[in-house]
């Protein structure tokens, strides 16, 4: 059996875009970092601490409550597809998959629970990397269900832990709680109107960053940015999801009246801007990530002020996703140069907005009692 039959929809529950400000805020994410002791962790790390470290983990799986039942999948014995469907689902990172162009290091593993929306890295930077990730502006959610997984690891696990500095992990700024929160955010709204980088800048002041669609090192594209917390020392999880709850909301506001300053000050070129968007998409046969990402913020814009009525935030995260080159070659079920690649994700936009309703009707005024007769 191929070992992405086991998990086809594992990472997708936040597509359903359930979750409050679904809109803006597509998903939050909630992660701790954890390390075993009596074996080297981060480069230090050899082979034997590795394998150590992925059989204590095992043996600890089927007796927590979350892990029981679900899939363990050893990073070498995948296929570099499927881990790329996983890197493109933001369930592992690129230093758990190892250098492009070489295959993963032994002991490096993923597990996913059939239960709850959460997932464990073994032998990512750090020996565990537990996450949880779910739909919407959800902190708080996010977090109880990696700290109920947390305490299963940690009755059956030796964590390395200071009684001065908190847990102990590979990098210095994750040391104290191990925990790193992030709200994945589309704010178009303060980037058209030039207010993004304040609204940044802010951030940075309340110890908070931002980061592109994959996390550390990727580029922000298509105006989605990751927002997350910096520093985990010296503070609580309940302090920092709190605060960066507080932080994200301030943000919302901040992009909902951006949004409406549009409408106000710029409607024309607004709506112009979103149908050039949507149109673009609706008909284009070739199209590439990064310009299909640009083109989508529009949309979702339209979307979000309902100058396109007939569209639905399930179907627009859903493109972002499946759209992805190893997306794409698992549904073509072969690998896919550039230029198939970019038409393959234009045809599969294309099938998508089509099923989505009568979106070309609204708001046009050639659709009402003065339009022109038909030939």
């Amino acid at each position: 059996m191929n070992e992405f039959d086991a998990i086809p929809d594992h990472g997708l529950g936040w597509l359903e875009a359930s979750g409050e400000f679904a809109d803006i805020v597509l998903s939050t994410r909630v992660r701790i970092a954890r390390n075993l002791q009596g074996h080297a962790f981060g480069v230090r790390a050899r082979v034997n601490d590795r394998e150590a470290v992925l059989r204590h983990f095992r043996s600890s799986v089927e007796r927590s409550d979350s892990l029981r039942g679900g899939r363990l999948l050893e990073m070498p014995n995948v296929s570099d597809r499927t881990r790329r469907i996983l890197h493109e689902r933001r369930l592992v990172t690129r230093d758990l998959l190892g250098e492009e162009g070489s295959a993963p290091l032994n002991g490096t593993a993923v597990h996913f629970s059939a239960r709850e929306p959460v997932s464990v890295m073994v032998n990512e930077e750090d020996h565990l990397r537990v996450q949880s990730l779910v739909s919407g502006l959800r902190l708080r959610e996010a977090w109880r269900i990696v700290d109920r997984l947390d305490d299963d690891l940690g009755r059956e696990l030796p964590f390395a832990y200071h009684h001065d500095f908190g847990f102990l992990t590979s990098c210095p700024t994750n040391v104290g709680t191990g925990m790193r929160a992030s709200v994945f955010m589309h704010l178009p709204g303060l980037v058209l109107t030039k207010e993004i980088a304040r609204a940044l800048r802010g951030l940075g002041e309340l110890g908070l960053t931002f980061r592109g669609l994959y996390g550390e090192g990727s580029e922000v594209v298509g105006n989605f940015f990751q927002v997350s917390n910096q520093v985990t020392l010296g503070r609580s999880e309940e302090d920092l999801v709190d605060g960066l709850d507080r932080a994200v909301r301030m943000v919302i506001q901040k992009e909902l009246e951006a949004r409406q300053r549009l409408l106000r000050e710029a409607r024309g070129v607004t709506e112009d801007r979103i149908w050039r968007a949507y149109g673009t998409l609706r008909y284009a046969r070739s199209l590439g990530f990064e310009e299909l990402m640009a083109f989508l913020s529009g949309v979702r814009l339209g979307m979000s002020l309902q100058l396109l009525p007939g569209l639905r935030v399930y179907s627009l995260n859903k493109i972002m996703i499946f759209t992805q080159p190893a997306h794409l070659e698992q549904a073509a079920g072969r690998d896919l140069a550039p230029e198939e690649s970019d038409a393959h994700r234009a045809s599969y936009v294309r099938r998508v907005l089509a099923t989505e309703g009568d979106v070309s009707a609204a708001d046009d005024p050639s659709h009402g009692e003065n339009a022109p007769e038909k030939p």
